[in-house]
């Protein structure tokens, strides 16, 4: 007797073709070659996302970087006086600050400098 699957097997085939869209040629429309794909794909999507807080990390600590050599000073100094200062301002938090509050910045800067010079 020949066995069909119905709509259990239709209903997991739907789903996975379904995440496959988009994809280009076999990719999305061969059953195998879609599940190959969505192995990787989920593989990298997991990587991805630990890749992108480093990426983000870096990004921050650039801006931190040239907003802080603008005003003399560079980032290992500015972040040491901070922590002599005791300002716990995340990088995130100080880029944002960096780049939308410059006068604010300016201030923090200054903590810095003063923490660093009083503790030398």
């Amino acid at each position: 007797m020949r066995v069909r699957y119905g709509k259990a097997r239709h209903r997991s085939k739907k789903r996975i073709f379904k995440e496959a869209r988009g994809n280009v040629g076999g990719r999305s429309k061969l059953l195998r070659t879609v599940k190959e794909t969505l192995v990787r794909s989920r593989a990298y999507a997991t990587r991805d996302r630990r890749v992108r807080k480093r990426e983000f990390r870096a990004l921050w600590i650039t801006r931190i970087t040239a907003a802080v050599r603008e005003r003399g000073l560079s980032y290992s100094a500015f972040m040491h006086g901070l922590a002599l200062a005791n300002i716990g301002l995340n990088r995130k938090q100080l880029s944002e600050i960096a780049v939308h509050n410059p006068e604010i910045f300016n201030e923090i800067v200054e903590a810095s400098r003063k923490a660093r010079s009083a503790a030398a």
